[in-house]
């Protein structure tokens, strides 16, 4: 994986926009002027100019020596030409599979080993899950909330908005941990939400779409899944894989008793299966 190092704390709101769009664009951007990544992420191009200062490059064209360099020492290079390959087809399902590839392949470019079982172990030792989801990551959160309750893992789904959340809220334990879907930016409820474990203890995960933003640095740990440009229709081909790969990472945790659990539902659907047909 490429390494960036962005000093995330001296950046602007402009930067955030700036260096998220590299992040995700960077085979561009090495082949773009300063104008065009101004015109990309609609800012000023004197914006562009002072973001490679700020994140340590005396300019641009030492930051393109410095990713030219990593790159050639990177698998995502050819990676990316293979894809590439089949992106001017007509076909419509074509193209939708060509992209759905390559957001697959954003997501696992940017998995990190240690974050994400740092992740899991949180998910397994808590007492109780927590999920807000709103918009259309509620789907994500209903699936894992599916799945994971059959390993017999307290997990709850927070439907309320406004005021109202802090009903549940009052229930939050330093055994807890809490899921945050992040995606594009943080509504009021999840920065509240962030902030009270500040409080209270229990943990904190971010699933976001942003490789930068003001607010990684508000959880315990961030997991990234691409969804596209912010301009572009949002796919949850990443986030559901990721989403996935989570509930098979927890369920191996204690999978004796995760595979006694699931064989019980089997027992079940065998005997109750004239009453209860699928």
């Amino acid at each position: 994986m490429l390494t960036f190092n962005w000093n995330i704390e001296a950046m602007s709101p402009s930067q955030f926009k700036i260096a998220d769009y590299i992040e995700k664009n960077l085979q561009q951007v090495l082949l773009s002027t300063e104008q065009e990544v101004a015109d990309a992420v609609k800012v000023s191009i004197a914006s562009v100019s002072r973001f490679w200062r700020t994140v340590g490059y005396k300019n641009m064209k030492e930051f393109k020596s410095s990713m030219v360099s990593q790159l050639q020492a990177s698998p995502a290079g050819k990676m990316k030409k293979g894809i590439s390959m089949v992106e001017n087809t007509q076909a419509f399902p074509y193209h939708t599979l060509t992209s759905s590839t390559h957001h697959l392949y954003k997501t696992i470019e940017q998995y990190e080993e240690e974050v994400f079982q740092k992740a899991i172990q949180a998910m397994v030792s808590a007492k109780s899950i927590y999920l807000y989801c709103p918009g259309p990551s509620l789907g994500l959160g209903e699936l894992m909330k599916y799945r994971m309750s059959r390993y017999g893992i307290d997990i709850r789904i927070l439907n309320k908005a406004g005021s109202e959340i802090l009903e549940d809220v009052i229930h939050f334990t330093k055994e807890d941990a809490l899921i945050v879907f992040g995606f594009i930016r943080l509504l009021k409820e999840a920065q509240v939400l962030l902030d009270y474990a500040k409080q209270i203890g229990y943990k904190t995960i971010i699933i976001t779409d942003q490789l930068v933003s003001g607010f990684s640095t508000k959880a315990d740990l961030v997991l990234f899944a691409s969804r596209g440009d912010i301009r572009e229709f949002h796919s949850m081909i990443g986030p559901t894989f990721l989403i996935e790969n989570i509930i098979l990472a927890v369920g191996a945790k204690n999978e004796k008793e995760s595979v006694q659990r699931l064989e019980r539902i089997s027992e079940l659907r065998g005997r109750y299966g004239h009453l209860l047909p699928r």
